[in-house]
């Protein structure tokens, strides 16, 4: 068993990440208040049997597991970025690694991927509890993306819990990373035309038409269309430029793509873990066997 609470390193959390979380009985019966140590906000509503480590326990956790189970040389020159959502209840830590890469070449256009290791993390009983996923990032574009279910370990929220499973994958990422890299690579090499990616947009993401609505709104298919063409007319029509598309969608949410999120209060304190959950929807596309048989 792995206490997160007693171990100490230094990571350069953002503020609003960087505290411990205290909690108070509330008025319902059997529950209480998630409260911001350093503020006193209150940021969620808990069942009186929930506990929690901070942010900074979990995330040191994690990172202390990385830098002792995979190679120094792998772990050179890692870049870590830290995202927030919900008030500071929830949290990602999303590490790269540039010493683990490789090309990624289609008939025109070339570019490199790197392996990364996506850590999340709440304490509001929310979405992102004690998660860790594996997956690569293009250094072209920054479109980022999460390896098949294989290299995905949840574990439950709680400052005390085993890390056997994270630490496994962590001893056979490196080679999971290429097995991925071998896949991305055959995809680069697997021509499309326009009518299979139109065909195979509608078959998986189409909704169902609506005979009573009078209003006509491009639909995600359709915009992920015009994505993919606008990705195709760089790196070629591929299954590459499809699956640059997709992970385009789960990186950027705005009118580059056509994919905004709302832009209200709400929406901005969930944008970090909505957009991770795009990351997942991509995952299962690349997944969906009408997908890897498409050519």
């Amino acid at each position: 068993m792995l206490d997160f609470q007693n171990f100490s390193q230094d990571l350069e959390l953002p503020t609003d990440l960087d505290f411990d979380p205290v909690f108070e009985a509330s008025r319902q019966d059997r529950h209480k208040f998630v409260i911001d140590g350093n503020t006193g906000k209150v940021l969620g509503h808990v069942g009186d049997t929930f506990s929690c480590a901070s942010h900074r326990s979990f995330f040191e956790g994690v990172w202390q597991q990385v830098t002792e189970n995979m190679d120094p040389a792998d772990t050179e020159g890692a870049q870590l970025r830290f995202q927030s959502g919900r008030n500071g209840a929830f949290g990602m830590m999303d590490i790269q690694f540039p010493s683990i890469a490789t090309q990624i070449e289609t008939d025109e256009h070339q570019t490199t991927i790197k392996q990364r290791i996506i850590a999340l993390h709440s304490i509001d009983g929310g979405s992102g509890s004690n998660t860790t996923l594996f997956g690569a990032i293009d250094a072209f574009c920054l479109n980022g993306m999460v390896s098949g279910e294989h290299s995905k370990v949840r574990r439950r929220n709680s400052s005390q819990f085993s890390m056997e499973g994270f630490i496994k994958q962590l001893r056979t990422a490196k080679n999971d990373f290429y097995a991925d890299s071998a896949r991305l690579k055959v995809f680069a090499q697997t021509s499309l035309t326009d009518g299979t990616v139109k065909a195979l947009l509608n078959s998986m993401m189409a909704p169902k038409p609506n005979p009573d609505s009078k209003r006509q709104v491009e639909n995600k298919a359709d915009k992920m269309f015009s994505l993919y063409k606008s990705e195709a007319a760089i790196r070629g029509k591929n299954k590459f430029a499809l699956v640059s598309a997709w992970t385009n969608y789960a990186t950027y949410a705005d009118d580059r793509n056509g994919f905004a999120l709302r832009q209200t209060d709400a929406a901005n304190q969930n944008r970090a873990a909505n957009m991770m959950q795009r990351e997942l929807e991509v995952n299962k596309w690349i997944s969906d066997n009408r997908f890897l048989e498409a050519a």
